[in-house]
């Protein structure tokens, strides 16, 4: 069982658990199956060859993870070899139907409901509380050789991430 990090974030100011590491830039990327709005599986080497950023949200359906889905979508057409992937543990229908009204169609939508490996293994699950198994807020940006150029735990969870050093450490 991976450790827990006692008070690594704050939900409107209270202390929020997180299961799993800290990870840092220069880490190795953790691989991961998650499940694509059409139940495929979903894996790092998807994606293989360019640079991701990731974007983990406790649910898209809350106003903060709409609005950053929202921005990610509008920028990452415009990004050359990146693929922008937001996962939340909501279901992939409710990804699907959410994307379809919202128009979001550069952002890929994945589910970590199955279990709880990948937020564990990028250290954003959340333990205990109203939202226990749910993902904090963070970006994880990888390049295409897997390693971590930039990471983000968003340090309050109702807040957006920095989307400017997101998007620098996209571009390389």
């Amino acid at each position: 069982m991976a450790d827990t990090r006692k008070g690594a974030v704050t939900l409107k100011g209270g202390p929020v658990d997180l299961v799993g590491p800290e990870l840092k830039v220069g880490d190795d990327a953790p691989d991961f199956t998650l499940q694509g709005a059409d139940l495929s599986d979903v894996t790092l080497a998807s994606s293989a060859g360019k640079t991701r950023i990731i974007a983990t949200v406790p649910s898209l359906d809350t106003p903060t993870c709409h609005k950053e889905t929202k921005q990610f979508n509008e920028v990452a057409g415009t990004l050359d070899n990146v693929e922008v992937l937001c996962v939340s543990m909501d279901l992939p229908f409710g990804q699907k139907r959410w994307c379809g009204a919202e128009g979001v169609e550069n952002v890929s939508c994945l589910s970590g409901h199955r279990c709880t490996k990948f937020g564990d293994d990028y250290g954003v699950t959340i333990s205990g509380g109203p939202l226990d198994r749910v993902l904090a807020r963070a970006i994880f940006v990888i390049s295409p050789d897997n390693k971590l150029t930039h990471v983000e735990y968003v340090s309050e969870i109702a807040d957006e991430p920095n989307y400017d050093a997101a998007l620098a450490a996209a571009k390389g």
